[in-house]
């Protein structure tokens, strides 16, 4: 079975099953954003297909839009203590270990965008698997990396659930 048959069936799942569309949108969202998930889970694929046919179906986009917010602020922050914990060891851990020019980008970009780049880490699909981990290593101050990951987490899930819910309701007219 290929990526999008899985996708589609999945979203006509959580469409059938609507209670645990908010459950499966948080999972999704978390594992998209904790550094060492994120490269078995693909988020953004799943959300674009996912928030249309929710839309489509009539599915309410706030709770999925709050779900995919706590999914993706817990992600990143986990990312973060992990990052705190381990320090510059992280890379000795798979899959880091195997793809060092990933940590050395995520550190790069850290180094050159700072706590804003926390914030377009949640946008920027290359970077988004270790940015907040970078911080973590880095030891940015807990406040402004707080900042910077729940107001990028609330933009990122409300743009996807509101952007494409609309865009599949008008879809379904």
């Amino acid at each position: 079975m290929d990526l999008e048959s899985w996708m589609r069936s999945f979203a006509e799942f959580a469409q059938a099953h609507s209670e645990w569309a908010p459950l499966i949108v948080f999972l999704v969202a978390f594992g998209e954003c904790v550094a060492l998930l994120s490269f078995l889970v693909p988020a953004t694929a799943f959300f674009t297909v996912f928030a249309t046919a929710a839309g489509a179906s009539g599915l309410a986009p706030l709770p999925l839009a709050l779900a995919a917010t706590a999914g993706a602020g817990l992600g990143f922050w986990v990312s973060y203590w992990f990052g705190l914990k381990v320090g510059p060891r992280a890379g000795d851990y798979w899959p880091l270990r195997n793809n060092p020019a990933l940590l050395q980008r995520g550190h790069d970009f850290f180094e050159k965008w700072g706590a804003p780049g926390i914030f377009m880490g949640h946008f920027v699909g290359p970077v988004r698997a270790v940015i907040a981990l970078t911080a973590g290593i880095v030891r940015m101050p807990p406040l402004r990396f707080h900042i910077a990951n729940w107001s990028a987490s609330f933009v990122w899930g409300f743009m996807f659930f509101y952007g494409f819910g609309l865009f599949g309701q008008k879809l379904a007219q």
